[in-house]
């Protein structure tokens, strides 16, 4: 059968139209010879997030971004339409998950599925929406507490910078002047009386070294001490005085009851008495003596007896 030139033009025709529409569809990302499943998810952000981007579970490429739509006119929300390309099964439960792809930017969404035995997703489900947090979202998280403790210490370092120079006027920063002028003064005394003490201590070196070995001495001396008094019979020697006191006790209570001659001599009245008595006739025998002298003492060269008197100092004539 002869094909007519008319058949051959159609068919050359509708060829190219499918040719192109499945180039179109390839380029878009779309094999038109593999069989795909298409899912959904809305997202309240997408930032970053472009069509043709990937969509992967586990790490595996499985898919692309499809197209990203607004939802409806009100919410704001956006649609993103996923395109699975894999014969991989998951749950209805599965979620859509936003993520970082990289470090310096862009997103991708990962499904993660969910093995909990329910019902698998079929093509045009919608998928629960979650958002990963990425380094910079945690960085923005943990950043945002320090830069409000930041501002909060940079206005309290304002604060206490203000208050300083409330206090620091010009008569405090004068005094604070000369308060460290005196003190390089003190300094600098300082710093002679030590020399001072270098050169002293430097000329007297023999006799500190003479000073330092007799401390020496009497510190080993002492120590000697020590030894002799700790190997000393203490408890011996406490006891023996301990009799001593006793002993001197007894004495002072026979004293006190008057026992002995000292207590006799301290209790007895009589004898005080006699003494007394004694004391008397002596100063009276001491004051005749020198009122009547030649009662006491007779002295004659030519052998002449000497004149007697009586009591009352009235010579006494002999008989002779």
């Amino acid at each position: 059968m002869k094909i007519t030139r008319e058949v051959k033009t159609a068919i050359l025709v509708i060829s190219g139209v499918v040719l192109l529409i499945f180039l179109f569809n390839y380029l878009k990302g779309q094999n038109l010879l593999t069989s795909s499943r298409t899912y959904y998810s809305l997202y309240e952000n997408v930032e970053g997030l472009a069509p043709s981007t990937a969509v992967t579970i586990n790490g595996l490429k499985v898919g692309k971004v499809e197209s990203i739509t607004f939802a409806d006119e009100g919410s704001g929300k956006l649609l993103v339409k996923l395109m699975i390309d894999n014969d991989f099964k998951f749950s209805k439960n599965s979620k859509a998950e936003l993520y970082d792809a990289s470090l310096i930017g862009g997103k991708a969404i990962a499904i993660v599925p969910a093995f909990d035995n329910a019902e698998d997703a079929q093509d045009g489900a919608y998928l629960t929406a979650s958002t990963k947090s990425g380094l910079a979202d945690m960085v923005t998280q943990t950043l945002s507490p320090l830069q409000a403790k930041v501002e909060t210490m940079m206005v309290s370092a304002d604060a206490l910078l203000k208050n300083l120079n409330d206090v620091f006027d010009a008569e405090t920063k004068a005094g604070l002047k000369n308060g460290i002028a005196s003190l390089d003064d003190t300094m600098m005394t300082f710093k002679s009386t030590a020399n001072s003490l270098n050169a002293m201590v430097k000329s007297n070196e023999g006799t500190l070294k003479t000073t330092l070995a007799n401390a020496e001495h009497l510190t080993g001396n002492l120590s000697k001490i020590s030894d002799s008094i700790a190997t000393a019979d203490i408890g011996q020697t406490m006891r023996n005085l301990q009799s001593t006191i006793k002993n001197f006790d007894a004495v002072l209570a026979g004293i006190e009851n008057g026992d002995g001659s000292v207590g006799k001599l301290l209790k007895d009245d009589k004898l005080y008495n006699n003494l007394e008595g004694a004391s008397k006739q002596m100063e009276e025998l001491l004051e005749d003596m020198k009122l009547n002298p030649k009662r006491y003492v007779h002295f004659s060269l030519f052998g002449k007896k000497a004149k007697q008197y009586d009591a009352e100092g009235n010579e006494v004539k002999s008989k002779d």
